[in-house]
């Protein structure tokens, strides 16, 4: 099998991979003593998701995504504003506990930067034009993130939110990853042998990002019993979230008279969360555990099984 067809039945089949993770690491965080030690792993397996998603966008396409300003424009508004407005109206119905509250907010607030392009190119959105914006999106949700904390939660805000640790993940999570993509990609513009790595590494963002889930599960799961009744408890806000985001993310786009294919990339973003790679931020809070790694992990569930639905309705939305 030649490593495009490789990559696009890894493609095809990444929610399998993905629950098929999940369930691996919940057998391995339930059964194996010690599965807790994984924790320390979740930050490089994170960088390799983010660093292989990277390679995925051309320097030449990173400049035409910024270029594109009507797309990015409307992108950056679903996403930091409309989304922003939603999560204000939702965030009522959800436990008064403050790190509940702070879960939920990490977790809705993120727009997705890695498995949310393969999803929209199944779900016949603009993934390429998705895939360029994805650093615009994870450098602007990690300046936004602090405000809207501030504004949601108050005082509570300044008790459970550092600058240090955002700062760490945009060196770590941002920086470092982007900044090797971008030299491997200059590698194989100018040598076959970097052609050829470059190749190989295409086949990676699945695999990392199933690490990564198996990684978090079997590492949290064994701290999670605690915090099990308030991961149920916002189950209804993030179906409603589920429900009602793509669909404001898809009229904005028709309002703004975007392509069908640029709207459902936007539709795709707007319902698509970046629960993985806050999750670091949120195990720097002072007393995360066992209530944030819950509830982040909670939606990241229910989003796995919405992109199926993703997939099937908004490739339909003319």
């Amino acid at each position: 099998m030649s490593i495009v067809a490789l990559r696009e039945t890894l493609e095809t089949r990444q929610v399998a991979i993905y629950i098929g993770a999940v369930v691996v690491g919940g057998l391995v965080g339930a059964l194996a003593p010690g599965a807790g030690a994984l924790e320390p792993a979740i930050n490089p397996a994170l960088a390799l998701m983010l660093f292989v998603t990277f390679l995925q966008v051309p320097v030449a396409a990173l400049g035409q995504a910024l270029r594109n300003l009507r797309f990015l424009s409307v992108l950056l508004g679903v996403n930091f504003v409309v989304v922003p407005l939603l999560v204000a109206v939702l965030i009522q119905f959800t436990p008064a506990d403050p790190l509940v509250r702070l879960g939920v907010l990490f977790v809705l607030l993120c727009p997705c930067i890695d498995y949310v392009v393969t999803f929209a190119h199944l779900g016949r959105a603009d993934a390429r034009l998705l895939l360029a914006s994805t650093p615009v999106l994870l450098i602007g949700q990690m300046i936004a993130l602090p405000v809207y904390l501030r504004l949601f939660l108050g005082e509570d805000a300044g008790r459970f939110v550092q600058a240090g640790p955002f700062l760490h993940a945009f060196l770590w999570l941002i920086v470092i990853p982007l900044g090797l993509a971008i030299i491997c990609q200059l590698w194989a513009g100018r040598q076959s042998a970097g052609e050829k790595v470059v190749s190989a590494l295409g086949l990676l963002p699945v695999p990392a990002t199933a690490l990564v889930l198996f990684i978090v599960v079997a590492a949290m799961l064994p701290q999670l019993d605690a915090a099990i009744p308030a991961a149920l408890a916002v189950l209804p806000v993030y179906f409603a979230f589920t429900v009602l985001a793509p669909i404001a993310g898809w009229i904005v786009a028709r309002c703004a008279r975007l392509e069908a294919e640029a709207g459902r990339a936007v539709a795709f973003s707007a319902g698509t969360r970046n629960s993985l790679v806050v999750l670091p931020l949120a195990l720097a809070v002072p007393g995360a555990v066992p209530i944030l790694p819950a509830v982040i992990v909670a939606q990241t569930l229910v989003e796995l099984i919405a992109e199926l639905v993703f997939v099937r309705t908004l490739s339909r939305l003319p």
